[in-house]
């Protein structure tokens, strides 16, 4: 019969003297043992179903303090509010259990940026689901490190095949396909690099050139750092998404391994580069290919939208994120290979984690799986929302989202006080900016949309982001973003948004500065408004991976054709 760790520990006496520990802290008794109790075990359940309790409360009280997407006051009035009610965060004597998560929870869910508020848009921030979180809690009650084996048993075994369903989402017709779960898309990039580096090295030569399009994700630029690899070259993009010619041309210039690094889904726009164009490209030049699809990798779940990323499958390495359009907490993210050969470089022995005689005894080798040694059993989460949802119900939340992105653009163009940024909606993000600010010169403009941002960001009621890109003149402009990945989000919240917007910029024609941010009163203006009518089927067409011509062909979605001055 297995003894239970928890009651071994307390026969040992190791962290069960209550009384000495309560004399030692100037705690009660009953908020000492509270605090040092364990979450594993038989009794660990126990142990945290009733802090489980104290913390629900305290992020619901906090939720109903902030009474929006974020706490008004700006970053100082944020800190003054945290440090009062925390400090000291190291005190001599502990609070107990209780009351330090009460405290503490309440606080930071006071003082947010919430996700699941549909004002909350403007980052790849997504809110997560319920089912998701629980399992995190399990994680990190049972605490597998998956480094080893003898750390991870089951969990190893999860993870594993995760990895594997994700690989064949992503390479259905490739024979041995495999993924690495890593904490997002910096890393997925950053390993991705490597892995091209060590099979360039392999091949004879001494590194390989990256090229990426002007519109790739930083991270691309700081691996290469990272791995003393040559200055990525910046391949041309117009309307945010990689030419095909120029990549071409860059590629010409190249002498030795290439790596292409092309982008399906970015920041700032949620734009997919032509796919099939740019594998067609490298491979007729031999270079390979990597797809950061850390965006719009999720939108295979969905069959209606997964032809989006046609030519995703000639990647030799894709990103693919879940806390993103997968509503997983951070982190859960992914590197999916078209070969699972491509993962060797990976491998090391560190005798205590995978000594030669355990690996051929049987014993997994989980330490090649990624340039990590401890590790969450992130997988885990992704795990239970796949057999939760199933590919069809995560489909189906990808395309609410898409579809919101259609109803937001449409918004858009039908408000006067605001206009969108010419092209095509990405996946789900739309850049717009008040119509006030064109009336300004370029500076003057740009500085009223940055402080329309900056005014409903200090004033807690909303979360909008910014980006600088192409005007329909060709002039780069500052314009608000709308990062929209929240799938409960009705038109309604939408609308009010816009709202908001429309309601934060100063009257007449002077710009106004940081020194009016927040001088609006909060709650002064209407969280939402009267909808406009919906589409006669109640739906809004997937958007084109890229813009359509001047004069878009029969078909095109509404909401991607060029309207004026407010496309491209």
């Amino acid at each position: 019969m297995t003894a239970d760790p928890g009651r071994t520990a307390s026969a040992a006496g190791i962290g069960t003297s209550t009384d000495a520990a309560s004399a030692a802290t100037g705690t009660a008794p009953a908020a000492t043992a509270a605090a040092t109790a364990l979450a594993g075990g038989v009794r660990g359940p126990d142990a945290l179903r009733p802090l489980t309790g104290t913390v629900l409360d305290a992020l619901a009280r906090g939720a109903a303090d902030r009474d929006g997407p974020l706490p008004a006051g700006g970053p100082a009035a944020v800190t003054e509010r945290v440090r009062a009610a925390c400090a000291p965060f190291l005190p001599e004597h502990g609070t107990g259990a209780d009351e330090a998560l009460r405290t503490l929870v309440h606080t930071v869910a006071e003082g947010a940026a919430d996700p699941a508020d549909p004002a909350c848009v403007a980052h790849l921030h997504c809110p997560p689901l319920a089912v998701a979180a629980a399992a995190d809690l399990a994680a990190s009650a049972l605490n597998p490190s998956m480094d080893s084996w003898d750390q991870a048993p089951a969990a190893a075994v999860v993870e594993e095949e995760t990895a594997a369903a994700l690989a064949a989402l992503v390479h259905p017709g490739r024979p041995d396909p495999d993924a690495l779960i890593t904490s997002g898309g910096t890393e997925s990039n950053l390993v991705a690099l490597l892995l091209a580096r060590e099979r360039a090295r392999a091949a004879g030569a001494r590194t390989v050139q990256v090229l990426c399009g002007t519109n790739a994700h930083h991270s691309v630029h700081r691996a290469a750092w990272l791995l003393g690899l040559p200055d990525p070259v910046a391949v041309g993009c117009r309307s945010g998404r990689m030419l095909p010619e120029a990549l071409d041309r860059a590629l010409a210039g190249v002498r030795g391994p290439a790596l292409v690094v092309a982008t399906a889904g970015t920041t700032d726009e949620g734009l997919i580069d032509p796919l099939p164009e740019i594998a067609r490209t490298a491979a007729a030049r031999g270079a390979e290919l990597h797809v950061d699809a850390a965006y719009g990798g999720p939108l295979l779940f969905s069959d209606r939208l997964a032809p989006l990323l046609d030519g995703l499958g000639s990647a030799v390495s894709v990103t693919f994120d879940l806390h993103k359009l997968g509503w997983q907490p951070v982190a859960a993210g992914a590197l999916v290979l078209a070969d699972r050969r491509a993962a060797a470089p990976l491998g090391f022995e560190a005798a205590y984690l995978n000594a030669d005689d355990d690996t051929g005894s049987g014993l997994p080798d989980l330490l090649g799986r990624s340039v990590r040694t401890s590790r969450r059993p992130d997988a885990l989460k992704i795990a239970v929302t796949l057999r939760a949802l199933g590919r069809r119900g995560i489909g189906d939340l990808v395309e609410s989202c898409v579809e919101a992105a259609g109803t937001f653009a449409r918004l858009v163009d039908d408000h006067p006080a605001v206009r969108r940024r010419p092209g095509p909606v990405g996946i789900s993000t739309v850049l717009f900016r008040p119509t006030a600010a064109d009336e300004l010169p370029d500076a003057e403009g740009d500085e009223t949309v940055a402080a329309v941002r900056r005014r409903l960001l200090a004033e807690g009621r909303a979360v909008l982001g910014r980006a600088v890109a192409e005007d329909a003149d060709g002039r780069p402009r500052l314009w608000l973003k709308a990062t929209l990945l929240n799938p409960r989000a009705r038109e309604a919240d939408l609308a009010g948004l816009l709202e908001l917007v429309a309601g934060s910029v100063p009257a007449g024609r002077a710009p106004f500065g940081s020194a009016l941010v927040g001088s609006v009163p909060a709650g002064s203006l209407p969280a939402s408004s009267v909808p406009a009518p919906a589409p006669a089927d109640g739906r809004v067409p997937a958007p084109a991976p890229g813009p359509p011509p001047a004069t878009a062909p029969p078909g095109t979605p509404a909401h991607t054709r060029p309207h004026d001055g407010g496309t491209r």
